[in-house]
């Protein structure tokens, strides 16, 4: 399998605390591969290093098979990325923008027109091509920041919490569309820090904490390594103990030897924030 995205002994460290501390991590083309972690585990620092914003401090990091401080420039034409924080210019059509991005790229007229024509089909925004920005919703920037970023044609799309602050309905609207990136031939990674996006896109999840990747595997692997039936057990102070087992059966077998007394019990399916949770304490989002 050839390898789009890998790091070995990956470490940056800002005033002597290592914001990414010895991260081997590898992307398989053609995956679409979930970055989990809280705020300040290293999620963003081993974007911006993948992105050559950051050298870091030791360890290496390829894409696609360049090297990511010695080949920057030969890296930079095999991504492309779309950041949590909306950046169009509010003040261009949504043509406009794709065209000033195009021009970035040493695209000549005619292939910028075709390109830009070929993706806002893609998007499902060419009736939309002349539309100044802030006269588009919320979900429509987000997928004007996504041709952008498709523009040069790479081969890996970073997305940076690709549906944050939409509702649920645009979220897979989008979801449908990196779905679509994806079975086209792109390799995608991806932050979030919804539980369920990770679930219904992604065919592998890393979990990092603290700098350092704690659990790897497909989000099935994930669950079942932690038990794929969890109990809840919420107490009168309204605080919840949780137990995990490897399915229904032997959690309810676990459930019919609690006292008559106990209420409040609730059985259901595990998930990738309880692996979080077992694993390190935290929830995601926090």
């Amino acid at each position: 399998m050839h390898i789009m995205i890998k790091t070995e002994h990956l470490t940056k460290e800002y005033g002597g605390q290592k914001a990414v501390d010895d991260l081997d991590l590898q992307v398989d083309l053609g995956a679409t591969f979930g970055f989990l972690g809280p705020n300040g585990a290293g999620k963003t620092t081993t974007i911006r290093i993948l992105t050559t914003l950051t050298r870091p401090t030791s360890g290496r990091a390829w894409i696609n098979g360049f090297d990511v401080v010695s080949e920057s420039s030969e890296v930079k034409g095999e991504f492309g990325i779309v950041q949590q924080h909306l950046s169009l210019n509010r003040e261009l059509t949504v043509r406009e923008n794709l065209d000033l991005h195009a021009r970035l790229h040493h695209l000549d007229r005619a292939e910028r027109r075709e390109r830009i024509d070929e993706l806002l089909d893609y998007v499902d925004l060419l009736e939309y091509a002349d539309h100044l920005i802030d006269r588009i919703s919320g979900g429509m920037k987000r997928r004007v920041m996504i041709a952008r970023a498709l523009i040069h044609r790479p081969r890996l799309l970073i997305l940076d919490e690709p549906t944050v602050g939409l509702d649920a309905q645009t979220r897979r609207r989008i979801w449908d569309l990196i779905r679509r990136m994806n079975s086209d031939g792109t390799t995608v990674f991806l932050t979030t820090h919804y539980i369920e996006e990770a679930e219904a896109l992604c065919d592998r999840v890393g979990i990092i904490h603290q700098g350092h990747i704690i659990s790897l595997g497909s989000p099935l692997e994930l669950r079942r390594h932690l038990g794929l039936t969890t109990v809840e057990l919420r107490s009168e102070g309204n605080n919840t103990e949780y137990r995990y087992f490897p399915d229904r059966t032997t959690a309810a077998k676990y459930v019919q030897t609690l006292p008559s007394s106990a209420e409040n019990i609730v059985m259901r399916e595990s998930n990738l924030e309880d692996v979080f949770v077992e694993l390190t304490g935290r929830r995601v989002c926090e």
